[in-house]
């Protein structure tokens, strides 16, 4: 492992999952596994390729009941390509002895390098080396390059290359109960001598996928139709130490895509003038190059390779090209089925940090939930509330994509899921419409769209809360928070729970940034968004009071999880760590052994401490002083110390935000959070689960914590202000980001100084704001700043 390279060396096949994850290949539009192309789906390998914002909805029968699910969708294996010698059986990692083997993504240029010496017996051996990249230039494209090196034989060397539609969703185990078969409706064709063509459709959302592919090799090529199958065979002359090879380009469209009447009709047309591999590697490459220019990340050390890494794979979710379609932030990437595909909060984890990279793909991603706010509105209505009720997971049309079951591999036994009940994923997507506004100064989008969710989910907040006389406040009931264990009360016969701490926090937040934005529309905006929605002078007072009364519950001195939280019981810890050693996943421990973690003061990741994470503490404090509430810097160290030793981690998230936390309230301890979550897909932390595809908002948050976490940046006021927070493992870095038309601005923190670089351009200046000072940059002026001790 270098800086710009990732590498495995020898063949594991327990470890296979975990790697073809991180070595996927993807360019925002869709990305493919890093699966060897020999091999099919197995217990051991997994290939998949997954178009952004492709899902299709099946119903299953489990447990007695008709369970409906809707999956981002594997679509056809383009990968394919196995090689025999003659009269001998197909060679694989898996049937054939693998003398050497090595695996490489090569960051820099966006290539996946695979080298397999395979032994044939008698000292003999065949040298299989590929190039395989999925186009960053043009999104359509995919491109594999095979070489053969035979040493000591010659001879004929079979080579089959095909297009699969007869895949399924299986790569998640305990979904395999579950109805996998969304392709239907596969045909199979040829479209000149070196180019055969697939096509089919999903099952239910009736989207067309058209796939072509063209192979490239000395001499001829035959081609076998056998739906839902189509295969290239072509026989290579072998000489000893003489390479020999094989290139094959593919090019995906679907009928989702703009400017194309038929998918199949523009893939084959697009394979077709696509250029040789040298040249479509070279626009790759440069691609590439520009994609890193923009994303300048400079830490030093084991902590700079895994960022970088990490920023690789968010680059291949979610790049320029992403800004043209209609998606949202898949949790889990586009490198596995796990969640299904869909789109939670974990946005709130991402767009901070392309806000200030690549604002036009966080725009993009904000119409997605602006274009699902009639959806959300009419979940609303449905549930006898008004405004927007965004859903905890949502897919292709924005309905809620919950499952109505989930299983415990533990127990073996299907388990209702109240995971829906998380309504704070609306103040969620209301929190990055304003962040965005505020790092780009999109003022446009804040006055019309961003106007719309904002006053929709306010509205659903204010109409949610009701009045408590005894408390003399507003309180919101039957929710969960976002640690996910604690979804009922023990022995309540109804999930839900009231007052979850951070829901309320975010729904005042969310009440006062609208009524600061209504206020600040023009007139004339102000009076349309007015008259179409209803919204009258009575209702802005509601949301005025209700952001002034919410409900905060405190216990022995902290701020409590949710009301009665502090009535629960103590888990004992020691013992059920020396029980199972691996406690993250409580929640299954306890039901396999017909217990609940209803009953005890158990998190699986930050709850309270997302306040933390979101706000800097005297945004914080602001926030409970508009509430009434007084929270000094002792309440929130003893609150965050409360929860640190309640907290199992159950989500890559958590040690994210502990270490965010950490990094401001307990400095010695922030490292070993970071850590955590700079290793969460790398050493697959939460076990087995990096195989079924990376955690996208744990990834893009460790950039973040570089980006704005230790530097304490924050984009408000039309002001970029700064109070580093350098930990003493990680007081040197540097990045470049986009502020507000402000191409390349270079921050670099060098143990006590803080340097700022505004390149010269026709651009404004800008202005930086420390605790102490304030100063005011030109464009071509470099700022150096010695920082407190």
């Amino acid at each position: 492992m270098t800086g710009w390279t990732w590498t495995y060396e020898g063949y594991e096949p327990a470890d296979e999952r975990l790697r073809e994850s991180l070595c996927t290949l993807g360019n925002g539009y869709f990305a493919t596994r890093g699966a060897f192309p020999e091999c099919v789906a197995d217990d051991i390998h997994y290939p998949g390729t997954y178009a952004a914002g492709c899902y299709n909805r099946l119903t299953s029968h489990v447990a007695g009941r008709g369970v409906e699910n809707e999956d981002l969708v594997n679509l056809p294996n383009w990968l394919p390509l196995r090689f025999r010698l003659r009269g001998r059986s197909w060679l694989s990692p898996d049937t054939a002895t693998v003398l050497e083997h090595r695996q490489t993504v090569h960051l820099a240029s966006g290539v996946l390098e695979r080298v397999t010496r395979y032994g044939l017996g008698n000292g003999r051996s065949l040298t299989v080396r590929q190039e395989r990249l999925v186009h960053m230039a043009d999104p359509h494209l995919a491109a594999l390059r095979t070489e053969f090196t035979a040493t000591g034989f010659g001879g004929e060397l079979h080579v089959e290359a095909a297009l699969d539609a007869g895949v399924t969703n299986a790569g998640v185990p305990r979904y395999r109960d579950l109805d996998g078969r969304h392709l239907t409706h596969a045909h199979t064709g040829t479209a000149a001598g070196d180019t055969v063509w697939l096509r089919c459709r999903t099952r239910t959302s009736d989207i067309r996928v058209g796939m072509a592919s063209r192979l490239t090799t000395e001499g001829p090529v035959t081609v076998r139709h056998a739906r839902p199958r189509t295969t290239q065979r072509a026989r290579l002359r072998l000489a000893p130490g003489t390479p020999a090879t094989v290139d094959k380009t593919i090019a995906l469209h679907t009928s989702r895509d703009p400017a194309i009447s038929d998918p199949l009709h523009a893939a084959i047309a697009r394979v077709g003038r696509a250029p040789g591999f040298d040249d479509l590697l070279a626009t790759h490459r440069v691609a590439w190059s520009q994609l890193w220019r923009r994303a300048d990340l400079d830490v030093p050390g084991e902590a700079g390779r895994i960022l970088r890494l990490h920023l690789f794979h968010v680059l291949q979710t979610l790049s320029p090209h992403t800004a043209d379609l209609d998606v949202g932030v898949p949790a889990r990437g586009l490198h596995g089925e796990a969640y299904r595909g869909h789109v939670f909060w974990d946005e709130l984890f991402v767009l901070p940090y392309l806000n200030l990279r690549f604002p036009e793909v966080s725009r993009a991603l904000l119409h997605y939930r602006h274009r699902r706010l009639e959806q959300a509105c009419t979940a609303a209505r449905e549930a006898g509330r008004r405004g927007a009720m965004y859903p905890w997971q949502s897919g292709s049309d924005g309905r809620e994509e919950t499952q109505q079951l989930h299983l415990n591999p533990r127990s073996g036994r299907w388990l209702p899921d109240h995971s829906h009940l998380q309504y704070h994923v609306g103040s969620a997507i209301a929190y990055n419409v304003w962040e965005y506004c505020e790092a780009s100064g999109d003022t446009e989008f804040r006055q019309a769209k961003g106007a719309e969710m904002l006053l929709q989910i306010a509205r659903f907040w204010a109409d949610t809360a009701t009045w408590d006389e005894r408390l003399g406040r507003h309180r919101i009931k039957g929710v969960m928070g976002p640690d996910e264990y604690h979804d009922a009360y023990p022995d309540a016969t109804e999930p839900g729970l009231d007052d979850n701490a951070y829901t309320n926090v975010m729904a005042a937040w969310v009440l006062t940034r609208t009524l600061e934005l209504l206020a600040a529309l023009p007139e004339p905006r102000r009076r349309e968004l007015t008259e179409r929605t209803g919204l009258d002078a009575r209702e802005l007072d509601r949301w005025d009071e209700v952001s002034r009364t919410l409900h905060v519950p405190f216990h022995e001195g902290v701020i409590s999880q949710f009301e009665g939280y502090g009535e629960l019981t103590e888990l004992d810890w020691a013992t059920y760590r020396a029980r199972y050693g691996d406690i993250r996943r409580l929640d299954r421990i306890l039901e396999a052994e017909g217990d609940t973690v209803n009953r005890y003061r158990a998190s699986k990741q930050a709850d309270v401490l997302m306040l933390g994470y979101l706000f800097s503490p005297p945004e914080l404090q602001g926030l409970f002083d508009r509430l009434g509430l007084r929270l000094d810097e002792e309440t929130w160290h003893r609150t965050v110390d409360h929860y640190l030793h309640r907290t199992s981690h159950g989500s890559t998230l958590s040690g994210l935000v502990h270490g965010w936390v950490l990094a401001r309230a307990r400095r010695a301890e922030a490292w070993q959070f970071c850590q955590e979550a700079l290793r969460g897909d790398i050493a697959d932390v939460q076990g087995g689960t990096t195989g079924e595809g990376i955690h996208l908002g744990a990834m893009a948050g460790t950039l973040d914590l570089v980006q704005r976490g230790l530097t304490g940046l924050t984009t408000r006021q039309g002001a970029l202000w700064l109070d580093p927070v350098p930990l003493p493992e990680l007081s040197t870095y540097g990045f470049s980001l986009r502020y507000q038309g402000n191409w390349g601005v270079r921050l670099r923190l060098r143990h006590s100084q803080l340097e700022i670089t505004l390149p010269a351009s026709d651009t404004t200046a800008i202005d930086v704001r420390l605790p102490d000072r304030a100063v005011r940059l030109q464009p071509g002026e470099t700022g150096r700043l010695v920082l407190p001790d």
